[in-house]
């Protein structure tokens, strides 16, 4: 005689009323308590933290993806920014220099970048007053003439269109990008 290997609610519809009390306890999330959650912030925003710094907000918004309470996501948030863990500043200022010297990221790139990661305008304003105009035309001179060496074999016009569009996608101004291939061409000239 052959037997039901299955219980009979196994292949029942989710929302049915066959559906056995145990399954339903299985997918209904334990309520943790409020300690538990506060720890739980703690450790999810300290990982984030060893891993790279990040502003408020985008700490905010991984606690929120974890399910964390608001009060307790605003209660954690003030610890830490109290123990210095988190500083938007900081975050600004080593964002604004990093992309400058490494991608060579115009102002107004770095600006929309900060902007994404939920840094206020002022403290935006307060990290980008540091690089002057004359100091971003001469970045915009410098990855321009390493550029153009690559570009080399092609013709000048296809040349100078290309470096428009690379120094565009760096955030570059017209104005500044056509300085900076002007410039670039005279060195290589020279």
């Amino acid at each position: 005689m052959l037997t039901n290997a299955f219980p009979d609610d196994y292949f029942a519809p989710e929302g049915s009323e066959e559906s056995s009390p145990a399954a339903k306890s299985v997918r209904e999330p334990k309520q943790q308590s409020p300690e538990k959650l506060e720890q739980r912030a703690k450790n999810v925003m300290l990982h984030q933290l060893s891993r790279q710094a990040k502003s408020e907000h985008q700490l905010r918004e991984v606690l929120i993806k974890r399910e964390i309470p608001a009060e307790i996501i605003d209660k954690v948030i003030t610890r830490f920014t109290e123990a210095g863990l988190i500083d938007d500043r900081q975050v600004a200022q080593t964002i604004a220099h990093t992309r400058r010297a490494t991608r060579g990221l115009s102002s107004s790139a770095i600006k929309r970048e900060l902007a994404q990661k939920g840094i206020s305008a002022e403290i935006i304003e307060s990290t980008l007053a540091v690089f002057a105009a004359e100091d971003e035309l001469a970045t915009a001179i410098s990855i321009a003439t390493r550029r153009i060496r690559s570009l080399a074999k092609f013709e000048p016009d296809v040349r100078k269109r290309r470096l428009l569009g690379f120094l565009a996608r760096k955030g570059y101004p017209g104005s500044v990008a056509f300085a900076a291939i002007k410039a670039a061409e005279t060195e290589i000239i020279a």
